[in-house]
């Protein structure tokens, strides 16, 4: 679906994020299915996906979601300043709470940290008595106290904080000091060197090399799009709609409620796809992820990230009567001709600009006075966000 990998939308454009190549796509007359095509993308794969390295085991420690769409492996040092993780795995934990867990593998760097491996062995000797994160976030959190004490006295420290977790000292200074543990920590990194693993900290998402950046708003923009592989179709809606009859859609809010009328008659793809998909529950409990006051707001991603999709696209639809004169027209985001997805905006002005380039099919009825409420938000890359508002669910009556 996706490479591992991030980028943003860097412009105020009304588009999704690039696709895939595919077929010219011709607009049919009667036979309006054949406008649209699945995209067939190779899925992204999944946590027990053949990998290179090492499978995540029982013997690995685990935290987070068993059943996550998303397993990050991070081979790292906790006396390496730099690596410090916490706090991102922390934010990516609470953000993400069913679709991501990480995996800690010990890869002690003793050519330029002293007391790496009895931080490893430290948290190991906790792992003993069923605390290996407890202590694991004490050694990251407390880092500024330890890296510059000597190996003595770091061994003090740890036997304090020992004592502050409840574990029985004798028993975790026993296990920290034995052959067990010492020969633990060194086969551990014996075995990153043998893989090739080239740096601290070294990721792996669902076993395949991660090289982006590695802050919160590409990393959450990676799970989520690979959490939104599972929802995808594999086949094109099927024509269901009458272009005879009424479609409104129900937009549920966090700041209350707007009403649409569809026009199936003048855009019929998009009507047909747009009620397939709420539903199926596409649009429940998604948020408006780009919202520029005076001009228009975005939503239809379940991923939040502005480059999800439903796995399929069908054709560019245009009616003589239908223009962006007005506030208040439903449109269909693209990244170009024929490839709309799920995703959709409305305007809060004329935009004569977006004329030929963009689906329109439908407007709102009321609900104008809500759309005005909805908070502005403009993803850049590199700047972290306050989540978006709502789109709570969409309800479709046919008359």
């Amino acid at each position: 679906m996706i490479l591992l990998s991030a980028c943003a939308n860097t412009t105020n454009s009304i588009v999704v994020e690039e696709l895939p190549a595919t077929a010219a796509l011709v607009i049919p007359t009667p036979a309006l299915k054949q406008a649209c095509t699945n995209l067939n993308l190779e899925p992204t794969p999944g946590p027990d996906a053949l990998s290179l390295f090492p499978a995540v085991s029982q013997k690995d420690h685990i935290r987070g979601n068993a059943d996550a769409a998303v397993t990050i492996v991070i081979y790292d040092d906790f006396q390496c300043t730099e690596c410090n993780y916490l706090r991102l795995s922390q934010l990516l934990l609470e953000t993400h709470p069913k679709n991501v867990r990480f995996v800690y593998r010990h890869f002690s760097y003793t050519a330029l940290f002293d007391k790496s491996e009895m931080a490893a062995r430290a948290a190991e000797a906790a792992a003993d008595q069923g605390k290996f994160w407890e202590m694991h976030d004490i050694l990251f959190e407390m880092q500024a106290e330890w890296v510059d004490l000597t190996p003595d006295a770091f061994e003090r420290w740890l036997t304090t904080q020992a004592g502050a977790l409840e574990l029985d000292k004798a028993q975790f200074t026993t296990y920290l000091n034995s052959k067990g543990a010492i020969e633990q920590v060194k086969s551990a990194a014996e075995e990153a060197e043998q893989i090739g693993i080239p740096q601290i900290p070294f990721y792996l998402i669902n076993g395949q090399i991660y090289q982006g950046p590695t802050n919160f708003e590409p990393l959450s923009q990676v799970i989520s799009l690979i959490a939104l592989g599972e929802q995808q179709f594999t086949d094109c809606p099927p024509f269901t709609i009458n272009p005879e009859k009424q479609y409104l859609a129900k937009l549920e809010t966090e700041k209350g409620e707007l009403v649409l009328l569809l026009y199936p008659d003048k855009a019929p793809l998009a009507v047909n796809s747009f009620v397939f998909l709420a539903q199926a529950g596409w649009f429940d409990n998604i948020t408006f992820h780009r919202v520029l006051p005076g001009f228009v707001a975005q939503t239809g991603d379940p991923s939040g990230t502005g480059q999800g999709n439903p796995g399929y696209i069908f054709n560019n639809e245009s009616h003589p009567t239908l223009n962006f004169d007005r506030a208040g027209l439903v449109a269909m985001a693209n990244s170009g001709p024929d490839t709309n997805g799920s995703q959709f905006f409305i305007t809060y002005a004329p935009a004569p600009e977006l004329d030929g380039n963009f689906t329109i099919f439908g407007k709102v009825l009321s609900g104008m006075d809500v759309l005005e409420k909805l908070t502005a938000r403009n993803p850049q890359p590199g700047l972290s966000l306050a989540p978006g508002d709502k789109l709570i669910r969409v309800s479709i009556e046919e008359n």
